[in-house]
């Protein structure tokens, strides 16, 4: 069986290479619009990233094609409407197992960045500034890491976390999980309260809105640290800025925006916020995999 691929955000060349190898053709350029409708239907497959978004419009006008399976290159499927897309006769797949290093180190490099200041003064010394007494920064070790959502990613976190010498506590919608066993569970309420450093590993609900917001920052510790290499909308990007501007938030790592690319200057200029453009995955050990996982469900799927 020869499939039509579409790669709607691009592949791995050695994804590509090998699916071709097995016979399959595939597109990897980017379409929008009516044409990618025409892709879409054209397509037994399509594969995405964050770029495209397949909404219930897009499903409605690809129904009753070609078209049968839908892959989310990646870990959260939150930019398909996954499931209208099953309700409506379409497979849906992600990658889960091939990002979670990348995620996680990202992580914990924007956890350095904005404790020691990286970020900040790497701009800085380049404007000929030598701001040595404005950067006292706080240590790693012995603070408490505060993990909300505890699944691949954030597990990854909490042993980086733990190696480095941090307390890890987890809180889950799920409640206590046996497997992390070696990990404290807290409330979210109590999380808030204790941590020093917070970071988001959830997906984004647009019908709850924000899980950070106004009220779980001001249960926040005093000079708390954020990083969010979730899902832009989790936390109100304008609470965030209040925070960091009154020293609630000492500093935040951001690499996911309510809106891509993102126009809020305010928040990526703060001399506060170490801001990446959505990069977690980025890593070619990560994309490797990414795309060694994408065969294996298209070959499972079809029983190639």
């Amino acid at each position: 069986m020869q499939l039509k691929i579409l790669a709607n955000d691009g592949m791995d060349k050695s994804a590509v290479d090998a699916l071709v190898a097995l016979g399959h053709s595939v597109d990897t350029n980017h379409y929008d619009g009516e044409t990618l409708v025409e892709k879409m239907r054209a397509s037994n497959v399509i594969v995405i990233r964050s770029a495209t978004k397949i909404r219930k419009d897009l499903i409605d006008q690809v129904k009753d094609s070609e078209l049968k399976l839908m892959i989310r290159a990646g870990v959260g499927i939150d930019n398909i409407d996954h499931v209208y897309a099953e309700e409506n006769g379409f497979a849906v797949r992600n990658t889960p197992n091939s990002s979670s290093a990348a995620v996680a180190e990202l992580a914990i490099g924007h956890m350095f960045s904005v404790a020691r200041f990286i970020h900040i003064s790497n701009v800085t010394m380049r404007g000929g500034e030598w701001n040595k007494k404005h950067y006292t920064g706080v240590e790693l070790s012995g603070k408490t890491l505060g993990l909300i959502g505890m699944g691949r990613i954030s597990y990854e976190v909490a042993v980086r976390a733990t190696a480095l010498g941090m307390k890890v506590v987890y809180t889950n919608r799920r409640g206590k999980l046996e497997q992390y066993d070696q990990f404290e569970y807290m409330a979210m309420d109590d999380l808030l309260k204790n941590a020093d450093f917070i970071s988001l590993h959830i997906p984004f609900d647009k019908n709850l809105g924000p899980t950070i917001k106004k009220e779980q920052f001001d249960m926040m510790k005093d000079g708390v640290y954020l990083i969010n290499t979730a899902r832009g909308g989790v936390v109100s990007e304008a609470d965030l800025l209040e925070a960091l501007d009154s020293g609630k938030v000492a500093g935040a790592g951001i690499d996911v925006f309510e809106e891509e690319p993102t126009k809020n200057i305010a928040l990526i200029n703060h001399p506060k916020v170490s801001a990446t453009p959505h990069i977690g995955a980025s890593t070619g050990e990560a994309q490797e995999r990414i795309g060694e996982e994408t065969i294996s469900v298209i070959t499972n799927f079809f029983n190639l």
